[in-house]
């Protein structure tokens, strides 16, 4: 119950194929995933400083961004190679969507990440002390709260191909703003099941060193989904 990037079959699998290079651990987790997200980072600035160069693109980068992300979840001994290129990927397709959203609105990326980063840590300072504890049914409530959310975009999307208005999820009424502090409600609190799972994992489980790059991999997913809906939700505060 819990991010679908770190399903414990994953893990099981990995640790009935662990060899003798190591075991998956907590500290090595943390160092990939600032690893991924240093290469996000280099994605954003390459994209950012010339965005019109690159809108055409910007789909194409998405979907394959999405593959590569499709691959590394059912395939994590990949991880090590397509978890990065994944990192760069979406790092280019974040500098085009937030260079547009700056233009239109200068400074709503520097709060966007700001926020995004205050999240990470509450929520790691919540779990770490223990605020918060991960029971199973917090984890059910957490998980059937992304999947309604999956299935409002995916059913958003259908509507929007035969014409049918999304302003519930796109415009600045306050019913489309609270739809908006839901969801990044919900994707802080996958962090709780992220951080729980890893620690999991890591303490019971003698997965292989690859996982670490999964489990990153994993962490960044989230974090891009928290940057993106908070980036929209401040968008739709300043819309006149």
């Amino acid at each position: 119950m819990n991010n679908p990037m770190l399903n414990e079959a994953a893990f099981k699998r990995a640790q009935e194929r662990a060899e003798a290079g190591g075991i998956m651990t907590l500290q090595g987790t943390i160092n990939k995933t600032f690893l991924l997200l240093f290469l996000c980072v280099i994605g954003g600035m390459i994209t950012w400083t010339n965005y019109q160069s690159w809108a055409g693109a910007t789909w194409l980068i998405a979907i394959i961004g999405f593959v590569i992300a499709m691959i590394t979840s059912f395939k994590p001994t990949a991880a090590p190679i397509t978890a990065p290129i994944y990192a760069f990927l979406e790092g280019l397709f974040l500098g085009v969507i937030s260079a547009m959203y700056n233009a239109r609105f200068q400074g709503i990326v520097f709060n966007a990440v700001a926020v995004t980063v205050l999240v990470f840590f509450v929520m790691l300072f919540v779990y770490r002390t223990g605020l918060i504890r991960v029971t199973r049914g917090l984890a059910v409530g957490i998980f059937s709260a992304t999947a309604a959310i999956a299935i409002l975009y995916i059913g958003s999307f259908i509507l929007s191909l035969f014409g049918v208005s999304t302003a519930y999820l796109t415009s600045n009424s306050p019913l489309s703003i609270g739809i908006s502090v839901v969801i990044c409600a919900v994707a802080a609190f996958n962090f709780l099941l992220d951080f729980h799972f890893i620690d999991a994992m890591t303490s019971h489980y003698q997965a292989p060193k690859y996982m670490e790059w999964y489990a990153g991999f994993g962490l960044l997913v989230t974090l891009i989904w928290l940057y993106i809906e908070i980036l929209q939700l401040l968008a739709k505060t300043q819309r006149k």
